[in-house]
């Protein structure tokens, strides 16, 4: 009989793959390497602080994004975050405040939570927010910025707090990020890796995979020009089409068999670097790993969200603990039911099957 599928066991052998993999990426650089190697044991010890939650019947995800503002400078073409008002230009009314945000980071490192993910909007927009996150050094906070306000005050605070690791948004070369981000970007982002790699500071990128960029940003010439600069981490996002005009921009299967065969090549003839795809082939992995199975989402205003593509809420952090936005009701019906586990199409499940998410929410009277 095939063994059961353990979203845990997964998940923690997962956090353990990447800490390792980032010891290794990091072996040549002292300061970083000593870094990693002291968040190896920090991770140790969430892993037990889950693996006890859990023969209670509780259930902590190592991972959690939070997108700690909603504005962001940038009209990135096809951008799924604007297309659903939560990205907008004006400054956010009723988000979540410095301390806040603290006390969510506190309670994370409480339960074991090892990984967050600082997103947006800009997430940079918020000094204090992350000035507040460098301070937790038992987590790990990959923070997903468009590069341009990235200055010498943040410089310093990542030398400060190497727990802190900018994941830069870049399309491939030149003409295509340019195009899809604007005029001049591409360039502010190869100066930030120049100076971040001059001051042996360990980064990322974060690429948006689409039909038309996907053989580009997983060739060996690409790879080579991030590795000479120092790039220690990329991580694949698959498109999600939040209009009909943008529909064939979205990774097939075909595409994503590629992108997933080019991964696994890459991981083994370029071991330098951190590779991770998100959401990666969820056939192999029991199933979608949102809605607290593995990790969920904070929107700015602190709604606990199944994942960012997926923008339903039953509960508020301002209102609840971390751990009880974890167990909402929103969540346990959609780890109680099929459509984490559902077949289908490619990219995020959720949106794909958002109706039946919707139709979720009124069932049960979840706003």
């Amino acid at each position: 009989m095939e063994k059961a599928f353990d979203v845990q066991e997964y998940m923690t052998r997962g956090v353990e793959r990447v800490v390792a993999d980032a010891v290794k990426a990091t072996l040549k650089n002292p300061k970083e390497s000593a870094f990693m190697l002291s968040f190896a044991g920090a991770s140790r010890e969430a892993s037990r602080k889950r693996k006890a939650a859990e023969k209670n019947k509780d259930h902590i995800p190592p991972f959690l994004i939070a997108s700690i503002t909603s504005k962001c400078n940038l009209h990135c073409a096809g951008c799924y975050s604007r297309c659903n008002h939560a990205t907008v230009d004006s400054e956010p009314v009723s988000q979540l405040t410095d301390e806040e945000w603290l006390r969510i980071f506190d309670e994370a490192d409480e339960l074991g939570i090892s990984f967050i993910l600082l997103a947006g909007g800009e997430p940079m927009l918020r000094r204090g927010v992350i000035e507040a996150a460098g301070k937790k050094k038992n987590i790990l906070f990959p923070i997903f910025t468009n590069g341009t306000f990235i200055d010498e005050r943040y410089f310093d605070l990542f030398d400060e707090s190497r727990n802190l690791i900018p994941i830069m948004s870049i399309e491939g070369k030149k003409e295509v990020t340019d195009t899809r981000r604007g005029a001049g970007i591409y360039d502010r982002l190869i100066n930030n890796m120049d100076e971040l790699n001059k001051r042996g500071l360990i980064y990322g990128a974060s690429v948006t995979v689409t039909t038309e960029n996907i053989r580009e940003v997983t060739s060996d010439d690409f790879i080579n020009e991030l590795a000479d600069r120092g790039c220690k981490a990329v991580i694949y996002v698959e498109f999600v089409p939040v209009t009909e005009e943008s529909e064939e921009l979205a990774p097939g299967e075909a595409e994503r068999y590629y992108l997933n065969t080019e991964i696994a090549r890459l991981r083994e003839e370029r071991p330098e670097m951190v590779y991770i795809s998100f959401p990666g082939d969820e056939k192999s992995s029991g199933g979608c790993v949102a809605a607290g199975r593995g990790f969920f989402h904070i929107n700015s205003h602190g709604g606990a969200e199944p994942c960012p593509f997926s923008p339903y809420s039953d509960v508020n952090i301002k209102n609840t603990s971390l751990r009880e936005a974890i167990h909402s009701p929103l969540f346990v019906a959609l780890q109680s039911g099929d459509i984490l586990l559902d077949d289908h199409d490619g990219g995020c499940v959720l949106y794909e099957k958002r109706e039946q998410v919707e139709s979720l929410m009124k069932d049960r009277k979840v706003v």
